[in-house]
């Protein structure tokens, strides 16, 4: 996508547009609740059948093949750092 140019404000035109300031949106403090009730989950429910497979990749040196699995689920960084 290309860059868009500034707004001019009026309704009419190449740039026509209202001017906005848009806020930056500050990140939320991981909570210490939450992050216990993630690993209490983890810890009654396991592992799913996906990440399991994965860290059994990961356990014989598979890295590569460990990574093209976790990209055909679309696993987020997070769950690849956790694993």
């Amino acid at each position: 996508m290309a860059p868009t140019a500034p707004k001019s404000g009026l309704f009419v035109g190449l740039n026509k547009g209202h001017i906005v300031i848009t806020k930056e949106l500050l990140l939320a403090p991981a909570r210490k609740g939450f992050i216990f009730v993630r690993s209490l989950i983890r810890e009654v429910a396991g592992f799913a059948p996906y990440e399991k497979r994965i860290t059994e990749h990961l356990k014989f040196g598979k890295d590569k093949r460990a990574l093209k699995v976790d990209k055909q689920i679309k696993a987020t960084s997070e769950k690849k750092d956790e694993l």
